[in-house]
């Protein structure tokens, strides 16, 4: 790698939050007046785990018969934001593999039709590599929304300077933060479709990324994208781990397991605060929704979860 490695906390830092921010153009942003009164309500849709998984899986599927689909997934996105101003649409990865559209199209599909449904954010899941960066590079002009993760850093690859660590959306006067997480590709992807990609603790990055848009960005809420994996029996980082270990992160939307939470899990984290996990399977088979309310000084006060099932009948 031409003698490039961090080595120690500090300089990956530096490169991260220093030289890699300006390099990204996250130059920080002054924070937006408030609303004088009342209520904000922002409201974050997510998916993981989507698979290239376009149609909706055949009648006579044993698992999930009907269900699922890109158009019909369209379909309640579009009703939510005819009734919703302040709406985040987001991903947690593995868009790619799992369908011949992915086999004849290469995610050119998959990255088209969630820009057209409006998604504003995704996070890498190791199937996103499966046919090298150098596919991702090709795909990204079709994404009309951004890509983020930050504890692979991609200097000498395909990728150096096409994912950011974090991005911050500005919905009705609040600030949201998203960041993103990956599993270690090692022992996962062949390391020739990720090269010199380095990989990096979860755990740390995320305290550290977190603290900055919190106490730094200033925003009112906080988002990480995970493609960690809910939990596991060994010791691998998982989102379990990620909220207990954690400072300042309100909601983990999870990938990797395709684990179907009928409702986000609580748990307190390393300050005690709570902080929601989160996951809705795989394959576009639910669409899952957070509200969040803020008062006038953006204190939140009030969560409600809600999951579509994505079925014919919202076609």
């Amino acid at each position: 790698m031409d003698g490039f490695h961090f080595q120690n906390r500090r300089d990956f830092l530096r490169y991260l939050l220093g030289a890699g921010a300006a390099m990204y153009g996250f130059a920080g942003m002054s924070k937006n007046l408030m609303l004088d009164k009342g209520i904000t309500k922002l409201v974050i849709l997510y998916t993981n785990d989507q698979h290239s998984r376009i149609d909706p899986f055949p009648a006579n599927d044993p698992k999930n018969p009907d269900q699922g689909g890109f158009a019909r997934r369209a379909s309640v996105i579009k009703k939510i934001r005819a009734t919703e101003p302040n709406v985040l649409l987001l991903d947690a990865g593995d868009i790619f593999q799992g369908t011949p559209y992915f086999n004849l199209y290469q995610g050119e599909v998959e990255y088209k039709l969630m820009s057209e449904m409006g998604y504003d954010c995704t996070t890498l899941g190791n199937h996103d590599f499966d046919l090298g960066m150098e596919n991702v590079v090709k795909q990204m002009p079709h994404a009309k929304f951004d890509f983020v993760c930050a504890n692979y850093i991609f200097k000498n690859t395909p990728l150096e300077n096409k994912i950011k660590p974090y991005k911050i959306y500005n919905r009705g006067g609040l600030r949201i933060g998203v960041f993103g997480l990956g599993i270690e590709l090692a022992g996962l992807v062949s390391k020739k479709l990720y090269g010199d990609t380095q990989y990096f603790n979860p755990v740390m990055v995320a305290n550290d990324i977190a603290k900055t848009l919190k106490k730094e960005e200033k925003c009112d809420y906080v988002i990480c994208l995970s493609h960690l994996g809910y939990k596991y029996e060994d010791k691998k980082v998982s989102d379990m781990t990620l909220s207990e270990e954690t400072k300042d992160i309100d909601i983990i939307i999870g990938a990797h397991t395709h684990t179907f939470l009928e409702k986000p899990v609580l748990k307190a984290n390393a300050e005690k605060k709570e902080v929601h996990v989160t996951q809705v399977g795989w394959a576009g088979i639910w669409l899952g929704r957070i509200d969040v309310a803020f008062s006038h000084n953006n204190k939140k006060n009030s969560t409600e979860t809600a999951y579509y099932k994505i079925l014919k009948s919202q076609a």
